[in-house]
């Protein structure tokens, strides 16, 4: 929304209210058109037949009305999440006091569908994986991929890295940016924070994304890795940011940081190509980012048979293990994981 236009009232717009606050509160681009889809669906649904219903005014009967009509068009986890999504702006909307009550509570109660938290994915072996990377032939793009597919970070804190979280031992051409002092002594690494948050500043730029992770990170950074980000830091456009951000755009936004929604583009284009993303596919058969994280955890826990190593690169793990693999960072995260990380490059 740009900043000369009116935000939307929640009396005379209640869906574009909702909108605009999930966004305030930080949530991200692609939430908040998933959102305003299933709103702007329900709404139209609401008006078929003549009927001059407005949001505000939907009973519980037309909500399950709406919910049924999706059953036999949608998989039941998808009806499952388009009413959460339902119900979540109801009961915002409720709180905020714009409602008098939310129609979706004795929906949500009464429906059978529950959303699949973990949906069975596409296996792809390393064969297929590696004729992927293949594809991926521009030094930002494979960048991208690769630093997503050899650390099982979200892309979001992939956005958020600067060149100062990376400390390679033959740094090649690059800005000369000390790299931070947590990183002193620990040459071919990445530092993956857990305090960015999508609207703050952190060293010194107002941040698009967030990371996710419960604790800081230090991963370690192989051969093939290292390489991938000295071909990249070769070409990389200067930036204005203070931050000097580790990969930024080199098309329209050129030299901005890039941004969650760059990345999920690049690697959807990239996933068509092989037949590995369809419209309207849902988490069990599209690649994006978050399967690569899937790929990583997979396929490194299986070859290590160390869960605690794998988590640790997650950054899943409390912190008193944190500090267990942190003093031993020299050893056993780095020993398991250059012997065990798989190549994806010939």
């Amino acid at each position: 929304m740009s900043s000369d236009a009116a935000a939307p009232s929640a009396g005379e717009d209640p869906i574009g209210y909702f909108l605009d606050d999930i966004t305030y509160h930080g949530k991200s681009d692609r939430t908040r058109e998933s959102y305003e889809r299933v709103l702007r669906d329900f709404e139209s649904f609401l008006t078929e037949g003549g009927r001059p219903i407005s949001v505000a005014d939907a009973s519980h009967r037309d909500c399950m009305a709406y919910v049924h009509g999706l059953r036999g068009e949608k998989e039941p986890s998808t009806v499952a999440t388009y009413a959460s999504y339902l119900h979540r702006f109801f009961a915002y909307m409720t709180q905020v006091g714009t409602f008098e009550s939310n129609p979706m509570t004795l929906v949500m109660e009464e429906m059978d569908e529950s959303i699949n938290t973990d949906p069975t994915r596409r296996e792809l072996d390393l064969p297929a994986m590696r004729a992927f990377v293949a594809g991926v032939t521009h030094p930002l793009e494979r960048a991208l991929v690769v630093t997503l597919l050899k650390t099982g970070m979200r892309a979001g804190e992939l956005c958020n890295l600067d060149l100062r979280d990376l400390n390679l031992a033959t740094p090649g051409p690059r800005p000369d940016v000390p790299v931070r002092a947590g990183l002193d002594g620990r040459p071919d690494s990445l530092f993956v924070d857990s305090t960015p948050a999508r609207g703050a500043v952190v060293n010194g730029e107002e941040r698009t994304a967030s990371n996710k992770r419960k604790r800081e990170t230090t991963i370690p950074v192989d051969d093939e890795l290292a390489g991938v980000l000295r071909r990249w830091l070769a070409i990389r456009p200067d930036t204005r940011s203070d931050a000097e951000p580790l990969f930024v755009s080199t098309r329209d936004s050129w030299g901005e940081r890039v941004t969650p929604d760059m990345v999920h583009h690049i690697v959807e284009s990239h996933a068509r190509e092989m037949g590995w993303y369809t419209d309207g596919g849902g988490a069990e058969e599209n690649v994006t980012p978050h399967y690569f994280r899937h790929f990583f955890t997979t396929h490194l826990r299986d070859r290590t048979g160390e869960r605690g190593v794998v988590k640790y690169l997650r950054g899943d793990v409390a912190q008193d293990v944190i500090d267990t693999y942190t003093h031993e960072w020299g050893s056993r995260v780095r020993d398991v994981y250059e012997a065990e990380i798989y190549t994806l490059l010939p």
